[in-house]
Parts: structure tokens; C-alpha cells; sequence
């Protein structure tokens, strides 16, 4: 039966896929892909020659529309992004809202994403948490932090290393600077890097040393 599958890829080691993820890779009929390079990389490191379609943030809302009609047509299509579960901070949900609703099958496999080892590598409770994703660059970023001023669950962001810095020393300024915090960079590839401590100290230690790579950030919940 045509469907379509979200397929979580490595966010660092090629070796973290899962075998029924490679298995329906090299079987469905065309592959979407965030950036098809990237994927291409994946694919040729598991001797899988599937087609591949660009299907990213900014055609997205153009290619919705056909990429169903040829699930409708018979074909099974597997979505990906570059790294992790799609749909978590990448493409992924206006395809499976528009799927939904034409009432095309969406299956979604367990696998990678980066927030789950980055939030219980924290060491900060784990049992409740909130995340979310990337703070706004520019508008709405501040009033995104002060809205969480008064969480109390651990809360889990995704930040580009050119902003870190930035965004720690804004969320010290908004939660307070001895708020616990962890900083995960590079999960799963060879200089992954986990540091713990305030909202303060992390800012130091980065200012100090730039970082490089994926970064997630953890933040305790405020105490009541």
C-alpha cells in the first residue's frame, strides 16, 4: 500500500540508523530529502540507490501537492532531513498535515533526534520537560524567553554556534545567571562536547572557546 514514511537519520554516526530505516530507504520509490547532498552521503555509505527529490523550508509549500498525488498514484515516498526525526525544528508537517487530510497513510519510525540524549545527558530532570526548538533570530526572540521566565519543566533548545553565546547571555539575563544549564554540541560524532553548569558559567566557558557544530541547549525549570 502507498504511503508515506518519516525516516530519522544519524545526527552525527552513520552507524546510529536503524535496520528497518535502510530497509525501507532502499525499497520505496523516491526519497525526499532536506538537502539532497547530504543524504546522498548516507545513501552511498549503505550501497542505497533509491531517487532522490529536494524537499526543504523553501519549496516546501509548492511541492506538497504533487508529492501526494503521486503517493495517490501508487508510489511509497520516505521523507527526510538532514539529520534526526523530520518535523522536529525541520520540514515535515505541512507534508504529513496535507497527507492527513487527503487521508494518505503516514507511518514514522523511532530513531534519531537530538534533543532526547542532550535532555537526559543534562543531568536536569527528565521526567517533564518542554522544547522549544530554535528561539527566534531577530523579532519575537526576547518575548519568546520572558514567556518561559516562569517554567517550571526542563526546558531543551536547538541554537547555531554563531548565536550561543547571544542566546546564553540573553537567558541569564531573563531567567537568571545561576540557572542551571547544560550545553550539548556534536552528539554522536568524535568531538562531542557536554558541558554543565550556570547560565553564567557556560557563557564564560563558550566566550572562551568558540564553539563549532550542533547545539542543543538544556535549561533547569524554575524552582517553585
Amino acid at each position: 500500500m502507498s504511503k508515506l514514511y518519516l525516516i530519522p537519520t544519524p545526527i552525527g554516526n552513520l552507524k546510529d540508523i536503524t535496520l528497518r530505516a535502510l530497509e525501507i530507504l532502499g525499497s520505496v520509490d523516491l526519497i525526499l530529502a532536506e538537502d539532497t547532498r547530504q543524504t546522498k552521503k548516507l545513501l552511498n555509505h549503505y550501497s542505497i540507490s533509491t531517487p532522490l527529490q529536494s524537499h526543504h523550508m523553501f519549496n516546501e509549500h509548492k511541492s506538497v501537492e504533487s508529492i501526494c498525488s503521486k503517493i495517490l498514484e501508487g508510489n511509497t515516498i520516505a521523507l527526510v532531513s538532514d539529520a534526526g526525526t523530520p518535523g522536529i525544528s525541520d520540514p515535515g508537517f505541512l507534508l504529513v498535515r496535507t497527507c492527513i487530510e487527503k487521508k494518505i497513510p503516514v507511518e514514522t519510525l523511532p530513531g534519531a533526534t537530538a534533543l532526547i540524549p542532550a535532555l537526559v545527558n543534562s543531568g536536569l530532570p527528565c521526567d517533564r520537560f518542554c522544547f522549544e526548538g530554535f528561539l527566534p533570530p531577530k523579532k519575537g526572540r526576547t518575548k519568546r524567553m520572558a514567556a518561559l521566565a516562569f517554567e517550571s519543566r526542563t526546558m531543551v533548545f536547538y541554537e547555531s554556534p554563531f548565536r550561543l553565546i547571544k542566546a546564553l547571555n540573553e537567558l541569564a539575563e531573563i531567567l537568571g545567571p545561576d540557572r542551571n544549564a547544560s550545553v550539548s554540541r556534536e552528539l554522536s560524532k568524535m568531538f562531542e562536547e557536554n558541558v554543565r553548569g550556570s547560565l553564567s558559567f557556560l557563557s564564560e566557558y563558550y566566550t572562551n572557546k568558540p564553539p563549532k557544530g550542533e547545539i542543543v541547549i538544556v535549561i533547569a525549570g524554575k524552582k517553585d
